[in-house]
């Protein structure tokens, strides 16, 4: 009876801790792999000529426990600039922004290996467009799919270590003069390790 009663005790509380401190907020430093394929450029000749660079970029989350296994997570970070490349030569440069949202499911909050998967959307907004000295352009837009699967190393009540890794789709027309030249699917994986703290 005493150790059932233990047990109570001990759900009670998580379940209180999980309702006063619904915020967990994520630094991370996140690899960028682009897929990179590409359609024929101007319909012509070979697939997969164009590439955008990849990147390590630094990466803010901010996650809302709904319950203890339901999160959403904001994952944010400032326009980040890559070059962009034609049959391996690089051919200018853009910034991307690329805000993410996922709906997440936690299978063992509270413990202290904390495993999760995430599904959501991501928008890019596509800025300082500099290809081929002028005569290239982007597609302002993108909105595609999100995944996600991550886990969460708890070491105390508040802090945790993190993994995770993310696949975007991230696609774009690409302009030359004014007309479409190819379709890009950046599509990038992204691996990412970092630091949270739970309110």
């Amino acid at each position: 009876m005493k150790t059932v009663l233990v047990a109570l005790i001990a759900l009670t509380a998580s379940q209180a801790m999980a309702q006063e401190s619904p915020w967990l907020v994520r630094a991370r430093a996140v690899h960028v792999d682009p897929d990179n394929k590409s359609t024929p450029v101007g319909g012509v000749g070979a697939a997969d000529r164009l590439e955008v660079s990849s990147k390590t970029i630094p990466e803010l989350d901010i996650s809302y426990f709904f319950t203890p296994h339901i999160a959403a997570e904001l994952i944010l970070t400032y326009p980040q600039k890559h070059k962009a490349r034609l049959d391996g030569a690089e051919i200018g440069t853009f910034k991307h922004l690329p805000p993410t949202l996922n709906l997440q499911y936690h299978f063992t909050p509270g413990a202290a290996i904390s495993p999760y998967i995430g599904a959501g959307v991501n928008y890019t907004r596509m800025s300082s467009v500099k290809l081929l000295d002028g005569a290239g352009d982007l597609e302002n837009d993108s909105w595609g799919l999100s995944l996600q699967a991550g886990v969460d190393f708890r070491l105390n009540e508040h802090w945790s270590i993190n993994a995770d890794v993310k696949k975007v789709n991230l696609r774009s027309d690409v302009y030359v003069g004014g007309a479409k030249a190819s379709h890009l699917k950046v599509d990038p994986i992204l691996f990412g390790l970092g630091v949270g703290y739970r309110f």
